[in-house]
């Protein structure tokens, strides 16, 4: 069977490894006579799938013992309003640093639950920076700094944590998350929607230190309660078994391959070739992003013309490399290049675009 290459967002490119996996598993998983979708989530065979994922998740990324792993639905939108819900009360205040779209979505919300300030917003710059540690105005005594690490909308990535002192750092990681290894020191939550490195849609996996989650309100509905699904290792309610399971066969497919050694290897591969690519176009191609900010999960780029980018775009479709259209809101063009886009994916993207510059120059 022919594949093509998949550069879209979210949903995105999966392991062939997991899918192929899952293919010989679904109807009839483990020879049990039914797919592990269809079982309960109390049983034998889904808690095994369930607590191993969460062994593999803290192996993985090195995870300390003084945090929990969780799975929520509703993905990581759903944490916008659970975590000022949870964590903002009466009279504190809350810092949200503004880089692009998705912390601009996690920063609305905020400011319907309670007190939120503005540490620092890009968008005198259109959002093509990240800000240094020195141009950070946090809020002394804080409920919590947010941030995304990853704007796949604009294209830039924080390459650094930054240092919040004794306030708790929450980062919305969800396109960039089993990408690098992290602070855990400066961390307090992460948090990331599953459908970019990790599985399909329908979850948000959840890194929160036990700390934190003793801090958070304990008088809000059961769903909205952080502690209520620590103490049940996410089993309170019917979990989304189906995401759970795929994500669990990534996180087999990533250690068999080596781990996050291998995966930043990989990584730093296709990143080099695209910006090179970029870079060695003498403007053909156009990156606006400050150099120190550029994402390696989103690589965004224009050309000479609104014209020339939609013909690069349908015939690269044509050519079998999809979902290179960049986001209604700004245009140009944008490749996802996710841990699961294999190096090759990315080579056969450059090769396309130096033909196409030759062919449109």
């Amino acid at each position: 069977m022919a594949r093509i290459f998949n550069f879209s967002a979210g949903p995105s490119t999966l392991p062939v490894d997991t899918l192929e996996e899952a293919s010989r598993q679904m109807v009839n998983y483990h020879d049990s006579g039914m797919s592990l979708i269809e079982m309960s989530h109390r049983g034998k065979l889904y808690d095994e799938v369930h607590h191993d994922t969460m062994t593999l998740a803290r192996e993985i990324l090195d995870i300390p013992d003084d945090f929990h792993i969780l799975f929520l639905q509703g993905g990581a939108t759903m944490q916008f309003g659970m975590i000022p819900m949870a964590l903002l009360k009466e009279g504190q205040t809350a810092d949200y640093i503004l880089t692009g779209s998705w912390a601009k979505k996690a920063y609305s919300d905020g400011t319907l639950i309670g007190k939120v300030n503005v540490p620092w917003d890009g968008k005198e710059g259109s959002y093509t920076k990240i800000p240094a540690q020195d141009e950070l105005t946090l809020t002394p005594g804080a409920a919590y700094v947010h941030l995304c690490s990853n704007e796949t909308i604009g294209g830039i990535q924080w390459p650094y944590f930054p240092d919040t002192g004794d306030v708790p750092l929450i980062c919305d990681m969800s396109s960039d998350i089993m990408s690098r290894p992290l602070p855990w020191d400066k961390i307090d939550m992460v948090y990331a929607g599953t459908q970019k490195n990790l599985a399909p849609a329908g979850m948000a996996f959840i890194v929160m230190r036990k700390s934190l989650i003793e801090k958070a309100r304990t008088d809000l509905p059961a769903y909205l309660r952080y502690n209520q699904h620590a103490e049940s290792d996410s089993l309170y309610n019917t979990p989304p078994s189906f995401t759970v399971w795929m994500t669990n066969l990534t996180l087999k497919w990533i250690k068999s391959i080596g781990g996050m050694k291998e995966i930043e290897k990989r990584r730093d591969e296709k990143v080099s070739m695209l910006y090179g690519a970029i870079e060695n176009s003498d403007g053909y191609y156009r990156n606006p992003v400050d150099a120190g900010s550029r994402s390696k999960m989103n690589v965004v780029w224009r050309l000479p013309d609104e014209d020339l980018e939609k013909k690069f775009i349908a015939e690269a479709d044509k050519a079998g490399l999809s979902g290179l259209k960049g986001h209604r809101s700004v245009g140009g063009c944008r490749a996802s290049i996710y841990n699961p886009m294999p190096v090759e994916g990315v080579k056969t993207l450059v090769d396309f675009m130096n033909d196409f510059m030759k062919a449109n120059g």
